[in-house]
């Protein structure tokens, strides 16, 4: 922090010119009435901006792709749930001492429950990467029935053994019983927005579709979904409720989750018109 100034959270990532991360983050101080500033670092080299939040007294810092499992060893401590998934997206700096949480899969789970009840129901979960680890913690930590659809098959049975959970080939979606699949990929992320990764079309018994990808706000997938009669939920949520958690866990007091969500959304609206 510096000598009488803002209190300053930053980003880690590469890229992260992309981000609506600071957008979100700056707004909700701004309402909060915080002295904060939340710096986007493209990082090169992961361990020396680390070392540098020590350094420069960073309060809070984001981590976001490709940084989130290999942060992990450069902290000193690691909680519960985050060391499970195998990713931290989130370091609080707590007198010097370091240690990382996920707030993807609490964020997720948030959000989800506002779209579905969780406990009971069965969720085909695209991807096998860190996203995916993220969302099947939260779905199996909320009773739900999560089952791993991946493309690569063994990358896919070696997630689905270690998380507790069943396995089906991407290619046989079609033939998956679920209430709801969700994507973990970043497959439809712009500027690929003509992509989507159910090219076979939506399970029929499917009722609903969540895209974890926000930007665009509704990608192929849900647009196929949406015409497949289906339910569809963005990204949009989840994006939002993991920084405000984020915010929870740097500041202990309670953001606008409202008008966060509302800045980034004016903001993807007025990109897609761009």
């Amino acid at each position: 922090m510096l000598d009488g100034g803002p209190m300053i959270f930053a980003l880690f990532g590469n890229p992260v010119g992309h981000s609506l991360s600071p957008l979100m983050h700056q707004t909700a101080y701004r309402e909060m009435k915080i002295n904060a500033l939340y710096v986007p670092f493209c990082v090169r080299i992961l361990e020396e901006a680390v070392r540098g939040i020590r350094g420069m007294g960073i309060r809070g810092v984001s981590v976001t792709l490709p940084f989130k499992s290999e942060v992990l060893r450069h902290l000193d401590e690691v909680e519960e749930s985050a060391g499970r998934i195998g990713a931290v997206n989130t370091i609080v700096n707590d007198g010097g001492r370091l240690c990382g949480y996920n707030t993807d899969w609490s964020g997720f789970v948030r959000d989800l429950k506002e779209f579905m009840p969780i406990q009971g129901k069965t969720f085909g979960v695209l991807g096998a990467g860190g996203a995916a680890r993220a969302v099947l913690f939260g779905i199996l930590a909320e009773g739900g029935k999560p089952v791993v659809l991946n493309r690569t098959v063994r990358k896919g049975e070696i997630l689905a053994e270690e998380i507790g959970c069943s396995f089906l080939p991407l290619s046989e979606a079609g033939a998956l019983d679920a209430d709801c699949i969700i994507n973990t990929t970043s497959v439809g992320l712009a500027p690929q927005v003509e992509n989507s990764p159910l090219e076979g079309g939506i399970p029929e018994k499917a009722s609903r579709v969540v895209d974890i990808v926000y930007n665009p706000l509704e990608t192929k997938l849900l647009r196929d979904a949406r015409k497949a009669g289906c339910e569809t939920r963005s990204g949009l949520g989840m994006f939002v409720h993991q920084g405000a958690e984020q915010i929870r866990l740097w500041t202990g007091e309670e953001p606008p989750v409202e008008s966060m969500k509302r800045t980034v959304r004016e903001m993807l609206k007025q990109n897609e018109e761009n």
